[in-house]
């Protein structure tokens, strides 16, 4: 049996603590994992070796939630990032199973989030949007659900058009549809999406510049 004889905060990281045996430094461990040890109780080898276990799985699930307050990722990001940290397998699935059961990766709700985000911001393609989350690692299956609900490539890219047409304003006809009929193929949309639009924008920037003059 191993006595606790100090439990001190560290310097460089006070969410761990140094654990002392013996009256010497035996090993570090996350505060919330050394929560229930005091100054003076025994510890068997087996006691040590579960704490150390479970500080394991700690310190690789605070980076995993590290990862994520940066913004919502998927899954697969999620896994990416933490193979690269040299993480065994093992550890990364468990770890990722209980993101999952505290909510906090869902892939459906990232996909939803990820095409309302960018519908109304940068609006895009529904195949450019499905491209963007296979990156992502977004299983087909789920992004073909999420884009069942709704979206609809002539109102995105009559969207992107909007937002984009008024810097063409100055333009001529033939400049302002070759400049704008190329921003929205960049975005994915198809030339029989595309070819309606142009003369529609067209006429309203028109009628907006006419209702100016007069007022």
């Amino acid at each position: 049996m191993h006595k606790i004889t100090a439990i001190e905060p560290q310097k460089k990281n006070p969410q761990r603590v140094s654990i002392h045996l013996n009256g010497e430094y035996a090993f570090g461990l996350s505060r919330i994992v050394a929560a229930w040890l005091e100054v003076g109780q025994e510890l068997s080898d087996e006691k040590i070796s579960t704490l150390q276990k479970e500080d394991e799985r700690e310190v690789v699930y605070q980076k995993a939630l590290h990862f994520l307050s940066f913004r919502p990722r998927s899954v697969q990001e999620v896994r990416r990032n933490l193979e690269k940290k040299k993480i065994p397998a093992g550890l990364i699935d468990e770890t990722l199973e209980r993101l999952r059961q505290g909510g906090l990766i869902d892939d459906e709700a990232f996909t939803r989030m990820w095409i309302e985000n960018r519908s109304e911001f940068r609006p895009r393609s529904s195949s450019m949007l499905r491209m963007e989350l296979v990156r992502k690692g977004v299983e087909a299956e789920v992004i073909q659900s999420v884009l069942d609900e709704g979206v609809d490539d002539e109102s995105l890219a009559f969207e992107a058009a909007r937002k984009y047409a008024h810097r063409l304003e100055d333009l001529d006809w033939q400049k302002f549809r070759s400049r704008l009929g190329g921003f929205l193929a960049r975005r994915g949309f198809s030339y029989s999406t595309i070819s309606p639009l142009l003369s529609k924008i067209w006429k309203e920037i028109q009628a907006a510049g006419e209702g100016q003059i007069n007022d």
